[in-house]
């Protein structure tokens, strides 16, 4: 990826050491939600055990703990760096936001489709000889731990040390068996293709897909619909504090019934909104009712332009 141009930014999760504070400066960061906020950063030079040289930044919580981001983009500012790094919270968040409530993850449809001819897959072969290794992997550490908890006790028969040395020596060449299996094994692997086009499987091992077409419908439907909440959401921040409330009331108005009153005549569409719980709710509404009807969006199919109102409020 870097000899395409191609910059990688990932968190390191096993830092080491903290750094030591008098490293750490505060920084305007500029997030993706626009938010101005001043965190400390700090940066240093790390080669990794491949001999890649990599920028690795650091970000100071008020309680401490440190944040490590490693990148390869050499060119950027230390604060466009880590605010790259923390939009994937913004991304992760969203995933989670959408799974919990628009069931994006939800099964659209029943049924299966062939995969395209080309494209690439696991080879099974190959897939089969990395089991083994692994497995094999696996038993050759629990036999080196063995030999290495094997010791010969003090004070035995010479009987005893005998059946020891027996046994340590079978043990041993059972390691050494392995290893030679395991090289082998390897050696079938590096032999074998990882990756085949599906039209290249054997026809036992082919498989199909779950059928695409209408969730990615209900997923775009369901996108455009996490937008409209957002803009909304963003319109009743500037009455409430926290988004997460906002979000919160902007569901409940999405599940709350409205009255639509067309009026010809004057060539407006109104939608009746019905109060919700609370009076401080009901003012959040009423200002975004403001908010929409000043857009004059007209209805689509129609030449009727939207006014929107919460009962009681004339």
């Amino acid at each position: 990826m870097k000899e395409q141009r191609i910059a990688v930014l990932t968190y390191h999760k096993y830092p080491g050491e903290a750094w030591p504070e008098q490293e750490f400066r505060a920084h305007p960061v500029s997030l993706v939600n626009g938010e101005e906020v001043n965190l400390q950063l700090a940066e240093r030079g790390v080669r990794l055990s491949n001999n890649l040289w990599v920028r690795e930044v650091r970000q100071r919580s008020q309680s401490g703990a440190q944040s490590s981001i490693l990148s390869t983009d050499y060119r950027s500012d230390l604060s466009r760096v880590a605010a790259a790094m923390f939009a994937r919270w913004c991304q992760e968040n969203f995933f989670r936001y959408m799974r919990q409530h628009y069931n994006l993850d939800r099964l659209a449809e029943y049924g299966v489709e062939p995969l395209p001819d080309t494209t690439r897959v696991i080879n099974p072969a190959w897939r089969q000889l990395d089991s083994q290794i692994r497995r094999q992997n696996g038993l050759l550490s629990r036999q080196l731990v063995q030999f290495a908890e094997t010791q010969l006790p003090q004070d035995l028969e010479p009987e005893q040390v005998q059946a020891y040395e027996l046994s340590k020596g079978q043990l041993q060449q059972a390691i050494e068996n392995r290893r030679q299996q395991i090289e082998q094994l390897k050696a079938q692997r590096k032999a074998v293709a990882k990756h085949l086009q599906v039209k290249d499987l054997p026809e036992k091992d082919r498989f199909q897909q779950l059928r695409a077409e209408k969730k990615h419908f209900l997923d775009t439907i369901k996108l455009i619909a996490y937008r409209a909440e957002t803009a909304l959401a963003q319109l009743a921040r500037e009455k409430m504090h926290r988004l997460d409330d906002a979000r919160s009331l902007i569901r409940q108005l999405f599940r709350t019934e409205v009255d639509l009153i067309p009026d010809q005549q004057n060539k407006n569409l109104t939608v009746r909104l019905h109060p919700l719980t609370t009076e401080v709710h009901d003012q959040v509404i009423r200002y975004l009712c403001e908010e929409l009807t000043s857009t004059e969006t007209v209805f689509p199919g129609t030449d009727l332009r939207l006014i929107y109102e919460i009962a009681g409020s004339c």
